[in-house]
Order: structure tokens, then sequence, then C-alpha cells
């Protein structure tokens, strides 16, 4: 009796840990946002449709010479934002490592195709890694150029400064992506 009890105690226990790990595995870390929110922060009002895209092997490597990165896929995750039947933007996803974990960030841009607003999707790193709001706002407005670029136009994160190399190469890896996307029509 007093084993069956402590047997269903453990599996309560078990059974608590169980649901907070999921929960916590579900709820995005502090300071970051869930795609769809970001989504429908950045396009208000906006209907937002999903694409999968696949590139050639030489739109790979033009969006490789054009950002001075590497693009690690062919298969490349923009959603398309339309409002009253026009499009007022896309958005990418791209996900890279930082230093050893990854980092999934929401670039969206406007209709002349500059960077909107950059999100935080996930960012597995420890926290004291991660930039700030303020940080990734400095890419807004900002086009693919030479001036992109670290120590250039965009600022250095002290005590980040994976985080900013990585960052920089992602908005330069999705502006190249999106100026050859922009060329396919």
């Amino acid at each position: 009796m007093k084993t069956a009890g402590i047997i269903s105690r453990n599996r309560a226990c078990l059974g608590g840990m169980i649901l907070a790990v999921g929960l916590f595995l579900l709820v995005p870390a502090r300071g970051q946002i869930q795609r769809a929110e970001a989504l429908a922060q950045t396009f208000l009002d906006a209907r937002i449709e999903s694409e999968r895209i696949f590139l050639t092997e030489a739109e790979r490597t033009r969006a490789e010479q054009l950002s001075g990165v590497n693009v690690p896929s062919l298969l490349i995750a923009r959603y398309v934002a339309r409002k009253d039947g026009e499009v007022v933007g896309w958005a990418y996803v791209d996900t890279h490592v930082v230093r050893t974990k990854n980092e999934s960030l929401l670039i969206a841009l406007n209709p002349d195709r500059s960077v909107r607003r950059i999100e935080v999707t996930a960012f597995l790193e420890p926290p004291e890694y991660k930039a700030s709001g303020a940080w990734y706002s400095q890419f807004d407005g900002r086009r693919l150029s030479d001036d992109l670029n670290l120590q250039r136009a965009i600022r250095p994160i002290a005590g980040a400064s994976l985080t900013g190399i990585a960052t920089t190469q992602a908005v330069r890896r999705v502006l190249a992506i999106d100026r050859i996307l922009s060329e396919r029509n």
C-alpha cells in the first residue's frame, strides 16, 4: 500500500515535469515572438500567404556573389503580404548558427524591397549574446549594398559580435535572394 502511494506521487511529479518542459518548449523565450504574431504585427490587416521556393544552383551562386555570404539551402521560406489585392511586403525566415546554436530571424521587406523589420523568432544561444531590439532596428530601410556591413552602416555589438556577424550575413543573404526572386517575374 505504501509503495503504491509513492509510485502514484512519483507519476504525478513526473507528469508535472513533462507538462512544464512541454510548455517551456512551446512558449518562445523572453524577448522572442511567434512567427505568426510577428507577421501580423509587421503587416497589419494584410493577408499572409506562405511560400516554399526552390532556387536553382545558378540562382544560389548568384545570391552568394551578390551577398558575399553562403546560401546553405536551395529551399527558401517566404511569406507574401497582400492588402486589397496589392503586395505590401515579403518576409523571409533565415535560420543560422550564431556561435554553436541556432537563431531564426523573420526578415520583413517593404514593397521597395528595403528592410522593413527584423524579428527574432528563436535564439538558442545564452541570452547575453542576443542583440537588443534597437540594434536590430538599424537595419530598417536598408538595401543590399557594400555599406550593409558591420563597421560601416551597421554598428557592432559589444559582447555579442558573433550575433552581429550572423545577423548581418542573414540580412545580406535575404536581400540577395529577394532580388533574384524579383527578377523571375
